[in-house]
């Protein structure tokens, strides 16, 4: 008999079409499988309850409690009744209400004493937290134990929606949970005992409905492994096909463009970028596509490796691309790889060196004549360096040799425009993928799992040190007005300074991250509710008050990409004082000479975001200062966020606290979109032993049966992994 249906059945028919639509329309369950994998998102006691203290504003929650006092209260002139529950865990009480003809049954049920689920979406009203007509289930009690549904301790408590509550989830498993014992085990056997881990079909009995604590430690451990291990088999055997493709080896050649590059430099690389250099340069020699990440800490030097690579390929006969996510930083990369070529960017040209190429820059709001010379230079290879945006990947775009792509600041690209640039080469490409801020190992390795990683962690010497300070403006103004002096004084010792708005206010609103975090606390709401500080209406301001007599100029993302450029150049050139200016300035941007940054609503920017804007300054011989300016209350997780940014440069260290702080969904992004529902259990962050072991094993057993003849198990679960979608998200990586 065929063991795969059993989990493949659609849950319509085990649990009816009513429930089975709400499942599939609410919480993306189709089959019994799906269902199996849909874990308790934690465990409620009968002794303990939840902390309503630690309730979440605006969520839906489940808690179990006990009634403390009920009261009917008239309104309205006596024309109105409400009921009011208060319910308390212990840590903290919090208020039931229910309105006209629904509080006859709840004031029936909910008798001081009575225990209870309780599940609705927290709001605070009168200053008081509260559940407006929430749903709940009655826990009988120690006498009752036969009647009760949760006989066991422990009660798990699933991920819920306002259409299903947490117990009809339960009582839906139930009714799913002999299934279990028919799931194909992806584990091979010799793992699975020499890790001491249970098998697949006792683990998803504990972690439904344990016994005991050690019960859900035992099955979690099993499943956060099978999680790990499936995702690192499918990412090996992509980096396994990659190393079969042919490539081109593209060796420097002797006394070429790149040795002419390297005597002109005034400075000596640092033993990480020769480190880095090495690796890619031998990466780059062999006859299979390179596929390497280069990560590192803002500012450590990862265009000047990245530019390096890209002219030995030149010197071996092919053309490098690097693609840029705006065209902001097309043009700065673009100006700032001709600055440090020199003549040797002006290959073909009168009074370029004899050594040198083109370095050509394609952006989409090009001029019809710049454009056709630019795809003509691409095209001929007159163009050895092609710098640009997505323009570089539209159809009409023809390189003559397409040897290295470069992609800067990766999580911004889509993986299907990587798939198109590389699609442009004779045979694949190699690939090198720079992103801005640090990561950390795991991410590394799950998110660019395919890739082999390259960290740079040195700044090059001559980097001033920043010092950050968060400034509270709400509690204390006068440190506000002081931060503008503090600016002016920058600009009086010859120094020039970015101020930074979240959005630009020509009143088509963005905010800078709408997916940002509800606030919790009141006064964070309040603060939240004003709209965020614009660029247009504070440089006004400044211009008028604090910064008056200085010369202030602005920088968005809506202007004409010749004025973005003007402006930008005006700046570098010393001519504009200070720069108010949107996140367009956050990646790339190099002026030594600018030492300060005043980050307004800085709660509204992430940690990661705000570790790279403080990267703009503090890149010259004089020290950099940054200061984060909010409203938010000193107690409030915000200001904990602004504390821990200016608490320390070191972003592999930030990016961590940042993902602790947002969801793992989030931080494996919407391009990872396979990769991220297939995380249920796994937490990048904390799960780093595991994801790491994994990751060793898949090497072991991809090199052994690249095919996975021998595990039939593992290959069915692979395939549900790589769906069609999922599997053309990882061969686009």
């Amino acid at each position: 008999m065929d063991l795969v249906p059993a989990l493949e059945e659609p849950l319509k028919k085990v649990v009816g079409p009513a429930t089975a639509k709400v499942m599939a329309e609410h919480l993306d369950l189709h089959t019994v499988g799906d269902l199996l994998h849909h874990y308790p998102r934690k465990y409620a006691e009968r002794g303990e309850l939840t902390r309503l203290a630690d309730l979440p504003l605006d969520e839906h929650v489940t808690v179990v409690a006990q009634v403390a006092t009920a009261r009917i209260l008239t309104f309205n002139g006596g024309r109105g009744q409400r009921l009011e529950v208060t319910i308390t865990d212990g840590s903290g009480q919090l208020q039931l209400v229910f309105f006209g003809r629904g509080i006859h049954k709840p004031h029936k049920d909910l008798l001081p004493g009575t225990r209870a689920m309780f599940a609705g979406k927290a709001s605070v009203f009168n200053r008081k937290m509260q559940l407006a007509h929430p749903a709940y289930e009655l826990l009988k009690g120690e006498a009752d134990e036969a009647v009760d549904s949760w006989a066991g301790a422990l009660i798990p408590i699933y991920p819920a929606t306002a259409k299903l509550e947490s117990w009809k989830i339960a009582k839906s498993v139930d009714a799913v949970l002999p299934s279990a014992q028919e799931a194909l085990d992806p584990l091979p056997p010799s793992l699975r005992d020499g890790r001491e881990l249970i098998p697949l079909p006792e683990a998803l009995l504990k972690i439904h409905r344990p016994h005991t604590k050690a019960d859900i430690a035992a099955a979690r451990d099993r499943l956060k492994w099978d999680e790990a291990f499936v995702l690192q088999v499918a990412l090996a055997r992509r980096r396994f096909a990659d190393a079969q493709l042919p490539a081109i080896a593209r060796r420097p050649r002797e006394g070429g463009l790149l040795d002419a590059f390297d005597a002109k430099l005034p400075f000596t690389l640092t033993e990480g970028q020769e480190k880095v250099t090495k690796e890619i340069f031998d990466d780059l020699a062999t006859e299979h596509p390179m596929h390497r990440l280069l990560q590192g800490e803002v500012g450590s030097g990862k265009t000047m490796v990245a530019l390096r690579a890209m002219l030995a390929v030149v010197d071996a006969g092919g053309q490098a691309a690097m693609l840029a996510p705006t065209e902001v930083l097309a043009q700065q990369h673009h100006r700032s790889i001709t600055e440090m070529m020199g003549d040797l960017a002006e290959g073909g040209m009168i009074g370029g060196s004899d050594q040198g190429t083109k370095v050509t820059l394609l952006t989409g709001s090009m001029g019809v004549a710049g454009r056709r010379q630019a795809l003509l230079d691409l095209v001929t290879g007159e163009a050895g360096i092609v710098i640009g945006t997505h323009a570089l990947i539209e159809d009409k775009v023809q390189f003559h040799d397409l040897g290295l792509v470069v992609v800067d600041e990766q999580h911004r690209f889509g993986v299907e425009q990587r798939d198109a640039l590389r699609g442009k080469g004779k045979q694949p490409p190699h690939l090198l993928v720079m992103t801005a801020t640090p990561i950390p190992r795991t991410v590394a390795m799950t998110v660019f799992g395919d890739l082999e990683t390259s960290v740079l962690d040195q700044l090059p010497a001559g980097r001033s040190p920043i010092a950050t300070h968060v400034v509270p403006a709400e509690d204390k103004p006068h440190f506000l007005a002081r931060a503008w002096e503090r600016v002016r004084e920058e600009v009086e010792n010859g120094h020039q300074a970015y101020v930074v708005c979240p959005r630009i206010g020509d009143d088509v609103d963005e905010a800078a991250d709408p997916k940002k975090a509800k606030q919790k606390s009141e006064a964070e709401a309040t603060a939240e509710k004003r709209p965020p500080l614009a660029v247009i209406e504070v440089a006004e301001q400044l211009a008028r008050g604090p910064l008056s007599g200085l010369k202030v100029e602005i920088l968005h993302g809506r202007m004409q990409p010749d004025d973005k450029d003007a402006v930008m150049r005006r700046f570098a050139a010393g001519e504009t004082q200070v720069l108010v200016a949107t996140t367009v300035i956050e990646v790339g941007v190099n002026v030594p000479n600018a030492t300060a940054m005043v980050i307004m609503d800085a709660d509204r920017f992430g940690v990661s975001q705000l570790h790279q804007l403080r990267g703009r300054v503090g890149r010259g011989s004089a020290p950099g200062l940054c200061l984060l300016v909010t409203e938010m209350p000193e107690a409030s997780p915000a200001r904990a966020r602004l504390g821990a940014v200016a608490a320390t440069l070191d972003g592999f260290e930030l990016s961590r606290i940042d993902l602790e702080q947002r969801r793992e969904g989030d931080v494996l992004g919407q391009a990872q979109s396979g990769v991220r529902s297939s995380l249920r259990m796994l937490a990048v962050i904390e799960d780093e032993e595991i994801i790491a072991e994994a990751r060793e094993e898949a090497v072991t057993v991809v090199a052994k049966d690249p095919d996975l003849e021998q595990l039939p198990e593992l290959r069915t679960a692979l395939d549900a992994l790589l769906d069609d979608e999922r599997e053309q998200y990882l061969d686009k990586g």
